[in-house]
């Protein structure tokens, strides 16, 4: 999954609202439990638009949610977890985290007794639940939304230079070619940044037992070929100046899609509720969806519930009732994804009418039947604890590739190196 834009989605998310950690149920005479469920915006929301229906099947358990920022929240987690202090009854996760903690034995084995977690996998989209095991195919944690990889054009752009959404989609090289066309008959960029075309890139090709940096072994992968080719292809759109060299999230990154400077977007399906209600809600109707270029199936993130091994035992039972209602109800899985634009990892609810209707912003293209058939073609990545340190490596060294022209072979010669002193700690 392409971590580093949902990181940014969620800390950009998050600094909107001030972090928060108050009850949202108290608990009456009659309650005899209490959980707590630690999470972040909009986790949070989701969680307590789905209290109503807890209250009504376990009206003698009180539920406080308690909610911090996108990075403070993980870093509450990991000191919770190796400290076993403040430990929640449930924790929600990101994808990008998932590694680091699926494999340090802090989180409760949900596929063993009691909770016999296994026996659902049948029902989620099956990269997203591949997404949860540890590195000895235990389940760890429960999916409940994912970011199927989509992209976005802006319509007027493209028909100013004489194409349209198909020209871009045939290949990587296709989708450059298309951006030198659209930077000549228009001015505008192709994208925000090429390092995201690496984070794309990288993650197509990934062999059965292999990661995304490190394969079953902790051996790393860097020195491969299609690390070779995502270098290259982000040079060559840096050399041809296509893209607008913004990071994503910020000041810059908004400005140019609502002054018309960039004409593609590459994204997880929920980019399109951003664009709608932060970035740029004024492009409304100029833009479409469309599968990423050469037949690339990518996810962007995604939310888990975890159970802590150390939590209160007393209360674990609850808490795994509390993860199946969260993850496993249609209606409010439904509901999540109406509210918050987080789509369902639950298979059950793909079939319903609301993949059908059409989205005023993409000016009423049924863009949702795109992204459940894009989240059914994704391909399972192992997780490795190390993949947020390989990020930045690996990025820095795109960095002194495309800026200080350092050869690709030796740059990922040195990523290698690093990485290997990292990779078993």
């Amino acid at each position: 999954m392409v971590e580093t834009g949902a990181w940014r989605r969620r800390a950009w998310l998050a600094g909107m609202a001030a972090a928060v950690a108050a009850p949202l149920h108290r608990a009456s005479a009659a309650t005899s439990i209490t959980l707590t469920v630690a999470a972040y915006p909009a986790v949070d929301a989701i969680v307590k638009a789905a209290l109503p229906a807890w209250r009504q099947r376990h009206p003698d358990v009180a539920v406080n949610v308690v909610s911090r920022q996108y990075g403070d929240h993980h870093t509450a987690m990991t000191t919770a977890l190796s400290t076993s202090v403040y430990l929640p009854d449930v924790m929600a996760l990101e994808a990008s985290y998932l590694g680091r903690f699926s494999t340090g034995g802090g989180l409760d084995r949900l596929s063993l007794p009691p909770y016999d977690g296994g026996a659902l996998q049948s029902r989620f989209v099956p990269y997203a639940w591949s997404s949860a095991l540890n590195p000895r195919g235990e389940l760890v944690a429960v999916p409940t939304d994912i970011g199927p990889g989509t992209m976005l054009l802006r319509r007027d752009l493209l028909a100013r230079a004489g194409l349209a959404a198909a020209y871009l989609q045939p290949s990587w090289e296709a989708y450059v070619a298309a951006g030198a066309r659209i930077k000549a008959a228009t001015g505008a960029y192709l994208i925000s940044n090429a390092q995201a075309l690496k984070d794309i890139l990288i993650r197509t090709g990934i062999g059965p037992g292999e990661g995304l940096y490190f394969d079953r072994d902790s051996r790393v992968l860097v020195n491969s070929p299609r690390f070779v080719r995502a270098f290259e292809l982000a040079r060559e759109v840096r050399r041809q100046r296509l893209d607008a060299r913004v990071n994503a999230w910020s000041n810059e990154w908004a400005e140019a899609f609502r002054r018309g400077r960039l004409a593609t977007e590459l994204s997880g399906a929920w980019m399109v509720g951003q664009m709608a209600n932060w970035v740029a809600p004024d492009t409304r109707g100029q833009w479409e969806a469309a599968h990423l270029p050469g037949q690339t199936f990518v996810g962007y993130g995604g939310t888990f519930y975890a159970i802590p091994r150390r939590s209160e035992p007393a209360r674990k039972a609850m808490a795994w009732a509390l993860i199946r209602l969260l993850t496993l109800d249609p209606t409010l899985q439904l509901a999540a994804f109406k509210a918050e634009d987080a789509f369902p990892a639950l298979l059950d609810v793909h079939e319903a009418p609301f993949f059908d209707e059409p989205l005023p912003f993409l000016g009423g293209q049924p863009a949702r039947r795109l992204w459940r058939d894009a989240a059914r073609r994704i391909t399972p990545v192992q997780v490795h604890k190390q993949n947020n340190f390989a990020d930045e490596v690996v990025g820095t060294e795109l960095d002194n590739v495309m800026d200080r022209g350092k050869p690709i072979a030796e740059a990922l010669d040195d990523a290698e190196r690093l990485l290997q002193r990292r990779a078993h700690r």
